[in-house]
């Protein structure tokens, strides 16, 4: 997953940072309210998490803000544990769910897990297309011939590509989602990583592919999806 963290403690940020990237996951970090809306609209992330007591904008109006503008991304908020309100306030206004600081390390993975699950098309761990199966978990890509473990980007171009089945996904949007915005990854990266996803697709006998759309970006073939 690609996640954003909106945080003004930059420790707590680094330590969130740390933790995610340990569980295979990419991110971005923001530490003001201002900022961390202009991310947030973006919408490339899977998940937000999202302090209330920001400077420049709080938490909570960066949500409604979010809302009012049909950005639906699932948004964890991280509220101070005696501030009852703000939680109430956050969950009235679109937060899909809260956590109490300071909070467990497994707590907080778990509740990304849920939440990404409840705003996802798919159901459960795994994404589905053909006789090929992903498991969102371990990150393992299995067909008719056996199963073989992505890389963290081969996961997540491969995540994309079944979460829009038979769309034409832009090159842009793997840089962005997969690299950040800040990135200095070039297109010929992607190309790189999709030769990578090809060849294990083919290794353990799956019915997709990967077509190229010259000079737009990358679809996913599949017999039923």
């Amino acid at each position: 997953m690609k996640l954003l963290i909106v945080e003004d403690e930059r420790q707590l940020s680094e330590v969130l940072t740390a933790l995610l990237k340990q569980n295979l996951h990419e991110t971005d970090a923001a530490y003001n309210g201002i900022d961390g809306e202009d991310c947030a609209m973006t919408g490339v992330y899977d998940a937000i998490i999202l302090d209330v007591m920001l400077p420049g904008k709080n938490g909570i109006e960066v949500l409604r803000s979010l809302r009012a503008n049909g950005n639906s991304t699932p948004v964890l908020l991280l509220t101070a544990k005696s501030e009852v309100e703000d939680k109430v306030k956050g969950l009235d206004t679109g937060a899909d769910d809260y956590l109490t600081k300071p909070f467990a390390a497994g707590e907080l993975l778990a509740r990304l897990r849920a939440i990404t699950r409840r705003g996802s098309e798919f159901i459960g761990d795994e994404l589905r297309a053909g006789n090929t199966v992903l498991d969102k978990n371990t990150h393992e890509l299995s067909g008719e011939k056996g199963t073989v473990k992505l890389a963290a980007k081969e996961y997540q171009l491969m995540a994309m590509l079944l979460s829009d089945c038979r769309r034409i996904i832009p090159k842009e949007r793997f840089v962005e989602k997969i690299w950040g915005f800040d990135s200095e990854a070039e297109y010929n990266s992607i190309e790189v990583y999709v030769s990578f996803v090809r060849k294990k697709l083919t290794a353990i006998g799956s019915d997709l592919q990967i077509k190229s759309v010259r000079g737009v970006g990358y679809c996913l073939e599949v017999p039923e999806c």
